[in-house]
């Protein structure tokens, strides 16, 4: 069974690997996406690697983001509460679209986030899933195994 992460390299997703590894004695396959944020990519791969992953991705679309995404929001003038740039809530359909090809091109059974119960991440990961690979399954385990931020430390330090 092979499961694709949307992997960010913060603490859930870096759990997640072991997690779904243990809980579904899958291969693990991370995908990161770089719209432009300022990440050190190697390192998130390097910690990918470290965690249990199988198989890394780094996929590049800052230029898709500022074409297809960001540039319309600037000619919207599309702000949160008229203060604060939609870009990461835009970021999420590109980020889950360059996942999906990875899933499909890998055959996984399953497409797995680290989006908690909180907020509309969740819903913006699952929703772009299902649209664009419906017979995919999906898994958050972050919603799935209750531990606090100190248990997820404890966990990853096992």
């Amino acid at each position: 069974m092979k499961i694709v992460l949307a992997y960010s390299g913060g603490l859930d997703t870096t759990v997640s690997i072991r997690w779904l590894k243990e809980k579904f004695h899958a291969e693990v396959i991370t995908v990161t996406v770089n719209v432009g944020q300022e990440e050190d990519f190697e390192e998130i791969e390097k910690r990918a690697y470290q965690a249990g992953a199988e198989k890394h991705y780094t996929i590049n679309a800052i230029d898709e983001f500022a074409d297809n995404f960001i540039s319309y929001d600037i000619k919207m003038n599309g702000l949160y509460e008229n203060a604060y740039p939609l870009s990461t809530a835009l970021a999420r359909p590109l980020i889950v679209k360059k996942v999906v090809e990875v899933a499909k091109k890998e055959g996984a059974e399953y497409v797995a986030h680290g989006s908690t119960s909180k907020g509309n991440d969740q819903v913006r990961f699952d929703l772009t899933v299902k649209a664009l690979y419906p017979d995919v399954k999906i898994i958050a385990p972050a919603r799935i195994w209750g531990m606090t931020r100190e248990e997820e430390i404890k966990f990853a330090k096992e």
